[in-house]
């Protein structure tokens, strides 16, 4: 386990498949990747961001999320996100947060994450 620090990355990869689609989410009407899917594989990126560093105790929530998505993605295209964190204030993570598919930028924003105890948090919600 090493300490979070500013700097860290990970990444997530994605092929859009039809349950991925806006059409399918619900989130609109067209078959092409929908927003919830993008912020997904982003917070998915996040979440690889910190896994070395978090004990077997603990995890990360999302608290926010502030996406523009640029540009539509095809089926069958591949996406992937890329989270960096940004800034470390005690147990709250800031990422910069990014997506592209095979040709282009398709989304960027930041996206915010607590550390919480799992078992307490767990205890707290099914309460």
């Amino acid at each position: 386990m090493q300490q979070i620090a500013v700097g860290q990355i990970g990444e997530a990869t994605q092929t859009v498949t039809e349950a991925l689609t806006a059409q399918s989410m619900g989130s609109g009407s067209l078959p092409v990747f929908a927003t919830p899917a993008l912020i997904a594989l982003m917070e998915s990126a996040a979440t690889v961001a910190l896994k070395s560093s978090l004990p077997p105790d603990q995890t990360s929530v999302g608290i926010s999320v502030n996406i523009r998505h640029l540009a539509a993605t095809a089926l069958a295209k591949t996406v992937r996100a890329r989270a960096e964190i940004t800034a470390v204030e005690g147990r709250q993570i800031t990422f910069s947060v990014q997506a592209w598919d095979e040709t282009q930028l398709i989304g960027e924003g930041t996206h915010i994450r607590v550390i919480v105890e799992i078992e307490r948090f767990l205890r707290r919600v099914n309460s």
